[in-house]
């Protein structure tokens, strides 16, 4: 009766304990750790592979080493010029300290996320537009500085923040193409000027260089002439030298040059 007994309770209580042996292990991945609690107080961090539990005296909490991708929903950013635009971002971040991750905050995912949205306003609101269109890389440095500086205390590491999006209203759009607009044409105007004085400093020193020869001059003449004469035209240019229009000028008789000089002689 006795070994009857005996043997009842083994077939009762070998069962109950390769179910406690089974229940108590967990297989953690590469990529994952456990935070082991015992009895409410923190025990160790364990894995990977595999980890025994003791039921009723130990809880593990998992933890994911992974880099987590996590999208900023847009949001509503007064830059310092007054200009209200949307802005969205994307954060990647790491858990580097398991223990302080579940331990320091409630919810590490939600608290990074509602962090990430009060850094990215109060960045942007000290900037004014042009700063954000044309020094994206330098806002996301500074917002990951500074996620990274308050998250440490929580065990994890901020690697990159990424502004994705800018969202202006349709009237700054119009706006900003008036300025560029505007900025091209003061360009155009600044180099046509620039061309205008090169032009001029050019043909003073070419009117220079001529003066010095006549002869220089009226080659000149020349291939000006040949170039007025258009495709279909047909011009004929007849070369005179300067010597027989000078020759050609009308001169004044002597005689008459003298007369007025004695004319006031003679009043005198």
């Amino acid at each position: 009766m006795i070994f009857d007994l005996n043997l009842g309770l083994g077939s009762i209580l070998l069962p109950l304990l390769l179910i406690v042996l089974f229940s108590s292990l967990r297989i953690l991945r590469e990529y994952q750790r456990g935070v082991v609690f015992q009895l409410g107080r923190f025990w160790k961090v364990k894995g990977p592979g595999m980890v025994i539990v003791i039921p009723g005296i130990q809880q593990m909490v998992r933890v994911d080493l992974r880099v987590v991708t996590m999208d900023v929903p847009p949001q509503d950013v007064i830059s310092r010029d007054n200009v209200s635009v949307k802005v969205n971002a994307v954060v990647f971040f790491r858990v580097v300290d398991p223990q302080r991750a579940i331990i320091q905050v409630e919810d590490f995912l939600m608290a990074t996320s509602q962090l990430a949205q009060t850094t990215l306003r109060v960045v942007l609101g000290k900037h004014e537009l042009d700063e954000m269109l044309a020094e994206r890389e330098r806002l996301n440095l500074d917002v990951q500085k500074i996620l990274d500086a308050q998250t440490d205390s929580w065990g994890i590491k901020v690697t990159n923040v990424e502004i994705k999006h800018i969202d202006l209203n349709e009237s700054m759009i119009r706006a900003i193409a008036r300025q560029a607009e505007a900025e091209r044409e003061r360009r155009a105007k600044v180099i046509h000027a620039e061309g205008e004085k090169e032009a001029a400093s050019a043909l003073l020193e070419a009117a220079t260089m001529l003066a010095q020869r006549p002869e220089a001059m009226q080659l000149r003449y020349l291939q000006t002439m040949t170039q007025v004469a258009g495709d279909r035209a047909t011009t004929v240019v007849l070369p005179l030298p300067l010597d027989l229009l000078a020759a050609l000028k009308p001169r004044v008789p002597a005689a008459a040059s003298r007369a007025p000089s004695s004319a006031a002689a003679e009043n005198g």
